[in-house]
């Protein structure tokens, strides 16, 4: 059996922020949901946070994951201090106990189940992950003799310079045999320079100890302050887009894209620079997306051409041609092949197929069929300053240039209207509509100030 308990309850006070530092966003999601999901592929039996500053946050944040037990550390006095917390919630379980960091998001799985797999094969009482790094400061460094057993742990502080010299430094991530832990715990002492309770001390009365060098010293990067949070997310960054390269999507200038984990791409699918995908979105294969383009939580079809363009919350059918400026929201759907142009907004509409929408458009809270053209100028005219209306348009009709259409109204099948038209009342199939003033002429006007 294997328990999960992330060290979660700091403030980060290098964050500069009222934030709790594992709440902070990397690529869409919080740093402790990264380290959640992260463990995931271990099947842990138990998962257990341990929670202090601004608990109430942390626990609202994790609701998506309703088998996380909290644990309550009311004075933050070190990583020993935390993981004594467990000692009543894990009285009596029996089996490995994983320690994460949970400002320590990039850990792969595959580390992960290395890590506890070592520690199972060897019976270790203890297994410690470790890497050799060329710039250790501030990490603890870890003594070991040949065999990869553990003769010391030293936290940076507490070192020599002489120690300062060992590359090996501790990840903090730990894997422990519980009922052995479970005998140290009260054992701890804060008798150095922070007055805290290490973790790192309970190995002292844990034997066999052994260490585990993760291969890419990237994974164990701490979340300490903005910086290192910008560096996680371009390390995060290159591991997605090059993945997705790898399964066959074209990315015309990697550097400026930004892609969501979250995110899935169909082969020859391709992505131009400064485009950013975002959250539950799905591209389908052989489309192209921008540049300079953003689609959040949204579908998008085979085949589709997007550029300049945002798409939020929304669909997008094959084969559409959307752009350039156009913006799409609030469960927008738009049909197959169809044609949504410059500077078009949709907005909590669905739009059949074969369907155009050309040129400097608004169309909000609407029906539209298939086979229907809008022309340049047209607007739905959806909220009368309270409530917002429909606007439903049957299949071949054909809505003028410069047409107003006022809410609520139904426009039938295979109706033209006249281009600059305000309609205000529902039209039947199959018919021509006419909402416009007559034209008048007046030979020789001019405004008085220019009669002079």
């Amino acid at each position: 059996m294997v328990a999960v308990a992330i060290l979660a309850a700091g403030k980060g006070t290098r964050m500069r922020s009222d934030l709790p530092k594992v709440l902070h966003l990397l690529g869409g999601r919080s740093l402790v949901e990264r380290v959640l999901i992260g463990c995931q592929a271990l099947q842990p039996e138990r998962q257990l946070a341990i929670v202090g500053y601004q608990a109430h946050r942390v626990k609202a944040a994790m609701v998506d994951y309703p088998d996380l037990e909290f644990v309550e550390q009311t004075q933050q006095l070190g990583t020993g201090h935390a993981v004594q917390q467990l000692l009543p919630h894990l009285a009596d379980f029996q089996g490995d106990l994983l320690v994460l960091n949970g400002d320590v998001p990039l850990l792969r799985p595959e580390t992960l189940i290395a890590l506890l797999q070592t520690h199972q094969q060897h019976q270790n009482a203890a297994t410690i992950l470790t890497a050799q790094i060329a710039n250790p400061q501030g990490y603890g460094r870890v003594f070991c003799d040949s065999n990869n057993l553990l003769q010391e742990i030293i936290e940076d502080r507490d070192c020599t310079d002489n120690q300062r010299q060992n590359l090996r430094v501790n990840a903090g991530i730990y894997c422990f045999n519980w009922q052995k832990l479970q005998e140290v715990l009260p054992k701890l002492q804060s008798n150095n320079s922070q007055q805290e309770y290490y973790i790192t001390d309970a190995v002292n009365f844990l034997s066999p100890v052994m260490v585990y060098d993760v291969a890419d010293d990237r994974e164990i990067l701490g979340i300490n302050d903005r910086r290192q949070l910008a560096t996680a997310y371009e390390i995060l960054q290159a591991r997605i887009k090059d993945n997705w390269m790898a399964a066959g999507v074209t990315m015309i200038d990697p550097d400026s894209v930004t892609i969501d984990d979250t995110v899935s791409i169909g082969v020859d699918a391709i992505i131009e620079p400064q485009t950013h995908l975002r959250g539950n979105t799905t591209i389908g294969s052989g489309s192209r997306i921008g540049p300079n383009s953003l689609v959040e939580n949204s579908q998008i079809g085979t085949n589709v051409t997007l550029m300049y363009s945002v798409v939020v919350d929304s669909s997008i059918g094959n084969n559409a041609n959307v752009g350039p400026f156009a913006h799409i929201r609030q469960q927008g759907s738009v049909g197959e092949s169809c044609r949504v142009g410059n500077f078009v907004e949709l907005k909590k509409s669905t739009i059949g197929d074969n369907t155009n929408i050309a040129h400097l458009s608004y169309i909000g809270d609407a029906t539209v069929g298939d086979r229907v053209n809008i022309g340049a100028g047209t607007i739905t005219v959806n909220y009368d300053g309270k409530n917002k209306h429909q606007t439903i348009i049957g299949n071949f009709t054909r809505i003028g240039s410069n047409n107003t259409l006022v809410a609520p109204l139904n426009i039938g099948a295979q109706v033209t209207t006249a281009a600059g038209s305000t309609i205000v009342s529902d039209i039947p199939d199959d018919c021509l509509a006419i909402a416009r003033s007559h034209q008048t002429i007046k030979p020789g006007w001019r405004p008085k100030w220019h009669q002079d």
